[in-house]
This record gives C-alpha cells, sequence and structure tokens, in this order.
C-alpha cells in the first residue's frame, strides 16, 4: 500500500489534541455557571489577580518591586535628531547632483530627517553634494575623487 504524501491539503491535528474552549457564566445547566469556576470570593476570583493564571507578572508580594528598588539614570533628550546615514560607495548610484531629493528619489534615504555622509567603502567618480551633512574623511575622498561638497 502506497503511503500519500503529507501537504497543506491533507493535514488534520492528531485525535483528542483540539478541544473546544470552557464556555464560562452560561447558567447553571452549563457547570460552570454563576461564579464560573472560580468559587465564591477571594483574590483568586478577580480579574486581574496575582495567583495561578493571573495577570500582574511585576507584583513581588508586597516588597518593594525591582523597578522601584534601582536609582534612576540619564535622561532622553527630546531634541534629538537621527541623521539617515548614506555611505560614499553610495553615492555612485546618483547621476547628477547629490541632495536630499535626489537620495529620497533613488530609494537610499527611507525616514525623513537630516541626511549625513560617511566615509564607509570609496567614491568612484567625481559628484558634486548639495546641502547634506558630510563627515571629514568623506568631504576629503570627494575632493580626492574630484568632486564638489557645497553646504
Amino acid at each position: 500500500m502506497a503511503t500519500e504524501k503529507i501537504g497543506l491539503h491533507n493535514l488534520s491535528p492528531a485525535p483528542g489534541s483540539n478541544r473546544d474552549r470552557k464556555r464560562l457564566g452560561r447558567g447553571p445547566g452549563s457547570g460552570t455557571g454563576k461564579t464560573s469556576g472560580k468559587g465564591h470570593k477571594g483574590i483568586k476570583a478577580r480579574a486581574g489577580h496575582h495567583g495561578p493564571g493571573g495577570g500582574k507578572p511585576q507584583f513581588e508580594g508586597g516588597q518593594m518591586p525591582l523597578t522601584r528598588r534601582l536609582p534612576k539614570r540619564g535622561f532622553t533628550n527630546p531634541f534629538r535628531e537621527e541623521s539617515n546615514v548614506i555611505r560614499l560607495d553610495q553615492l555612485a548610484s546618483i547621476d547628477g547632483e547629490v541632495t536630499g531629493d535626489s537620495l529620497r528619489a533613488a530609494g537610499l534615504v527611507k525616514r525623513s530627517g537630516p541626511v549625513k555622509v560617511l566615509a564607509n567603502g570609496a567614491v568612484s567618480s567625481a559628484v558634486t553634494v548639495r546641502g547634506l551633512k558630510v563627515s571629514a574623511k568623506a568631504r576629503e575622498a570627494i575632493l580626492a575623487a574630484g568632486g564638489r561638497v557645497e553646504e
């Protein structure tokens, strides 16, 4: 007898592995009506309790929680501007001037914000970079290749 090859069309769960969910609070005839299998009152009868199956993972039994025992450190600058980084070897894929708009049109810059050219890779041809931030080493490499950097 030939065995059939397993595929998406003939997959089924193992018998007994899929049970129907327990429908709670559906009347006295269901066996889980009224208190829905939680007994009468007490912390484990409450929503979001911290017993088995409960939902307070940070609760440490009244002990001072770890997040409050540790000291606060540092701060987040609300005015931070994240630059979009461009490598020197990516400039070769742009025809003409290299500007923020031409880089976005070529798909090299996805996010909004300032663009900075870094000296990763090598620049092969003379390029004109206009209106971008350029690192000192990248500026040297562009000028050495016969290109121009304009602010």
